[in-house]
């Protein structure tokens, strides 16, 4: 029997078993992807030499749903009958309930909100249990979710805020890198200087925060001299409401997987 199944060999699926090998923890033979799209799965087979590329799930000890929202309720449905073990979804939106309706009684399932820095090993994923998911469940999501990235644990009641914070995440700090470029190139920088800049500036404040060493109120504060050109420019930021924006920005996001969520 299989060790792990992914199946959908979109982004994500393809992200969680680079991960996965690359992390050394599963061989490329305790794999199989599963991806019913005939040139993906080809593309695949280039990528994964080893691993075991089907358009149907078979039987395994461990799955991930990594499909579209709609068709999760089929794809458990016939891995549940193949025998699919526990369930891992990343699928958004999908509520645990509506997983474990499609899946075999008692069936531990965990749900999951990764983000798309997952594509580089840098993702932020949250993880939350089914009725039958026990701590061995969550260990064992964690430790596949934690090859691309960062893993917490929250209730599922929490996971709309984790969409809207970490999930939707990525596309406000690209929001702000478009706006830090054109910025400079109205100071008068040439566009691929601004672009270089701007972007080494965002990786290199993310790295100073990951360090862990100080706050991100303390290294703000680091860096702003009174009267200084840094204060001038946070002056018009929050004048702007710039913080109150992003506050706005996750709650709506939030909201809206709420939504989703229901329908």
């Amino acid at each position: 029997m299989i060790d792990l199944q992914v199946i959908g060999g979109g982004r994500m699926g393809e992200a969680l078993v680079s991960g996965l090998l690359r992390a050394g923890g599963h061989r490329a033979i305790d794999l199989r992807i599963v991806e019913p799209d005939v040139a993906r799965r080809e593309a695949l087979v280039q990528i994964f030499p080893g691993v075991e590329l089907t358009s149907t799930p078979g039987e395994a000890a461990g799955t991930v749903i990594a499909v579209k929202p709609g068709e999760v309720a089929g794809v458990c449905r016939i891995a549940g009958v193949a025998g699919a073990g526990r369930v891992l979804s990343i699928a958004a939106g999908v509520t645990l309930a509506a997983l474990e309706t499609h899946l075999p009684d008692g069936t531990a399932v965990v749900r999951a909100m990764p983000n798309t820095p997952a594509v580089v090993g840098l993702g932020a994923s949250a993880i939350a249990p089914g009725s039958g998911a026990r701590e061995q469940d969550l260990v064992w999501a964690e430790e596949l979710l934690g090859a691309v990235g960062t893993v917490v644990r929250v209730e599922e009641a929490m996971l709309d805020a984790v969409t809207g914070l970490s999930g939707s995440g990525p596309a406000y700090v690209f929001l702000v890198a478009e706006a830090l470029i054109e910025a400079g190139g109205q100071s008068g920088l040439p566009t691929e200087v601004s672009r270089a800049l701007s972007i080494q500036t965002l990786l290199g404040a993310a790295t100073l925060l990951a360090r862990g060493e100080q706050s991100p109120e303390a290294l703000r504060d680091a860096v702003t001299s009174p009267g200084g050109t840094t204060a001038a420019g946070l002056r018009v930021l929050e004048d702007r409401g710039v913080r109150a924006a992003f506050v706005a920005a996750v709650a709506a996001a939030a909201a809206r997987s709420g939504e989703l969520g229901q329908s």
